[in-house]
C-alpha cells in the first residue's frame, strides 16, 4: 500500500479554525474510522510526515499522541506507529459512530495526564499538590445556616426565578462596594457575574478573538487561559520568564503583530507566584494606552497575602479604560458555588451578556445570594484572617519541607501570597520519571510544562500548598525527597511496591 497517496489529500490548513494538530488527527482518525487506513498499517514517520504536508514535527507529535490517546494507533518504541485493531471493532454493527460526528474539538496534548493528576486518589495515603484546591475545612458553611434563614424576609419570590444574564442586582452592588474599598471605582452596571472566572474567560474570548488573532501572555501561565486561547484558533505571543516584563519585546509585538489583547496574572502569578512591581504595572498601562491594548486582568490571589499587601492592582490603576478585570470567589471563599465577576467598560459588559445569553442566560441565583450577605454582612474580612493565618503556617511548612529532604535537587522561591510553589528540578532528575515514581507513593503535582505554550519544554514542577495540613505536607514532600535521593527520578534506581506505598 502507497500510504503516501492516501495521506496526502488531508487538508491541515492555518486558514481553519482547529490547531493544526488537531486538524491532522482528525483527518487520520476519517481514514483509520472508514477502513482506508487498514489494521496494522505502519504510518509514517514524524519527521517523513510532517515534510510531505509542510508542517512542524511538533504538530505530528502531537496528532499522533492524540489519536495514541484516543486508542486508534499504538507506538512501538524502535519500530513506529501502528492502526489499532480495536479502534474498528469496538463499535458493534448499527451502533451509532459518534465520535465520526462529532464537531473538531480541541484537546490539549496533556489534558488526559492532568486529568490523571487531579482525579480522586485510590488509597487514604494519597497526598495531592496538583489541583488549586481550597481547604475544605475552611469553607465558611456557617453563612448558609446563619444568614439565610434570616434574609428570608428579604427575598422575594422573584429572586428565585430568572434574573438578569448580568447578574443579582444586589450581589453586584455590594461587589462594587467592596471593590471600591480596594480602589476600583465602577458601578453595578459595569459588573458582571459569571459562572467562575473560567467562563469570563470564556466568554472574553468568544467576544474579541478570532482565528489568527494574536494574543499575549506571560510564560508560564495559567494553563485554562493557554488552552482558551489556543482553541479560538489565535496565534500566541508570549513574554519569557523574568522577574520583570521585557517592555522592548512587549512594545515590538505591539507594533509589529497588532495583538488583540494581553492576559496576566500580575498578582501572585499561577504558576511561579510571581508579583508584578508598581512601577511596571504602571509603565504597562502607560504602554497599553499608547497603542490602545486591552488587558485582561486575571486576579483569583491577590488577596491571599502572607507578608505584606501587594501592589494596587491593574484595574485600579486604569487611566484609559482598556483594562478588562477578572475576579472570583473560588480561591478565597466557595469554589463549588462557581461564581466570579467581570469588571469592565459598559460596551464590554453588554457585548459579554450577549455572549453569556447563548450558555447560561444568567449564573445561580442561590450562589449569588449566598455571596450577597457574605459580602454585605461583613463575614468576608474575618474569613480572610482566618486563611491568610492558616495559609501562611501551611506555606511555610511547605518550604521547610523542601529545604529538609529536597534541598539539593529542587530551587524555588518562597511566594508572598497565592497557593503554589514553582520549583526548577535540577539535573539529571527527570520530571517525567518523577510524575510516574511520585504517583506510585501516592503523591501527584503538575508537571512545568502544562503552562507554556505548546512545544516548550521544562524541567519545572508546581506544588500547591493550601490544601493539606501541615503534617500532610510534610509527609508528602518527604515522599518526593525519597524518591530524589534514591535516585529514582533519573532511572538509576526504582522503588518497588505492592499495594501501599512503601516509603
Amino acid at each position: 500500500m502507497d500510504i503516501t497517496k492516501i495521506i496526502m489529500d488531508l487538508r491541515v490548513t492555518s486558514s481553519q479554525n482547529a490547531p493544526l494538530y488537531l486538524q491532522l488527527a482528525n483527518g487520520l482518525a476519517a481514514k483509520i474510522q472508514n477502513f482506508t487506513l487498514a489494521i496494522g498499517t505502519k504510518l509514517p514517520p514524524e519527521r517523513e510526515l510532517a515534510k510531505l504536508l509542510n508542517v512542524s514535527r511538533t504538530t505530528v507529535i502531537n496528532a499522533y499522541r492524540l489519536l495514541e490517546d484516543q486508542g486508534l494507533i499504538s507506538t512501538k518504541i524502535g519500530s513506529g506507529s501502528y492502526v489499532n485493531e480495536v479502534s474498528q471493532t469496538k463499535q458493534p454493527n448499527g451502533a451509532m459512530p459518534w465520535e465520526q460526528l462529532f464537531t473538531p474539538q480541541y484537546t490539549s496534548p496533556l489534558s488526559s495526564i492532568l486529568r490523571t493528576l487531579i482525579a480522586p486518589h485510590t488509597f487514604d495515603e494519597a497526598i495531592s499538590f496538583a489541583a488549586g484546591m481550597p481547604d475544605p475545612a475552611f469553607y465558611p458553611l456557617y453563612i448558609m445556616e446563619k444568614a439565610l434563614p434570616s434574609s428570608k424576609s428579604h427575598l422575594a419570590d422573584a429572586d428565585f426565578g430568572y434574573i438578569s444574564t448580568e447578574g443579582y442586582l444586589p450581589l453586584k452592588q455590594s461587589l462594587a462596594k467592596w471593590q471600591t474599598e480596594v480602589g476600583i471605582h465602577a458601578t453595578p452596571e459595569q459588573y458582571l457575574i459569571v459562572s467562575g472566572s473560567q467562563q469570563g474567560l470564556y466568554l472574553i474570548v468568544k467576544a474579541f478573538i478570532a482565528p489568527r488573532d494574536y494574543v499575549i501572555v506571560e510564560s508560564p501561565t495559567y494553563l485554562g487561559a493557554i488552552q482558551s486561547f489556543e482553541n479560538s484558533g489565535a496565534h500566541i505571543l508570549t513574554l519569557p520568564p523574568s522577574d520583570r516584563l521585557n517592555f522592548e519585546l512587549l512594545e515590538d509585538y505591539l507594533i509589529r503583530y497588532r495583538p488583540k489583547l494581553m492576559y496576566t496574572i500580575p498578582t501572585f502569578q499561577n504558576p511561579t507566584g510571581r508579583v508584578m512591581s508598581l512601577q511596571d504595572r504602571k509603565k504597562l498601562i502607560q504602554l497599553a494606552a499608547k497603542y490602545r491594548l486591552v488587558i485582561v486582568e486575571d486576579d483569583p490571589y491577590s488577596l491571599l497575602y502572607y507578608e505584606q499587601e501587594p501592589p494596587a492592582s491593574l484595574k485600579s490603576l486604569d487611566t484609559y479604560g482598556g483594562i478588562i478585570a477578572l475576579g472570583t470567589f473560588s480561591k478565597t471563599v466557595f469554589p463549588g458555588l462557581r461564581t466570579g465577576w467581570i469588571t469592565a467598560a459598559q460596551q464590554v459588559i453588554d457585548r459579554l451578556a450577549q455572549e453569556k445569553q447563548h450558555i447560561d442566560l444568567h449564573s445561580n441565583n442561590l450562589s449569588q445570594i449566598i455571596l450577597h450577605i457574605f459580602l454585605e454582612g461583613g463575614y468576608l474580612t474575618n474569613h480572610l484572617s482566618l486563611i491568610r493565618t492558616e495559609y501562611k503556617k501551611r506555606r511555610d511548612a511547605m518550604v521547610h519541607a523542601l529545604r529538609h529532604y529536597c534541598n539539593d535537587y529542587l530551587e524555588f522561591t518562597i511566594p508572598e501570597g497565592g497557593f503554589y510553589i514553582w520549583c526548577k528540578v535540577k539535573p539529571p532528575i527527570s520530571v517525567t520519571e518523577l510524575i510516574r515514581q511520585s504517583a506510585v507513593v501516592g503523591v501527584t503535582f503538575v508537571p512545568g510544562i502544562a503552562f507554556y505554550t505548546t512545544g516548550t519544554r521544562s524541567n519545572e514542577i508546581r506544588l500547591c500548598f493550601v490544601t493539606h495540613k501541615e503534617d500532610l505536607i510534610k509527609e508528602g514532600i518527604r515522599r518526593l525527597g525519597k524518591i530524589l535521593t534514591s535516585g529514582a527520578a533519573n532511572g538509576t534506581q526504582t522503588i518497588h511496591t505492592a499495594g501501599r506505598p512503601m516509603i
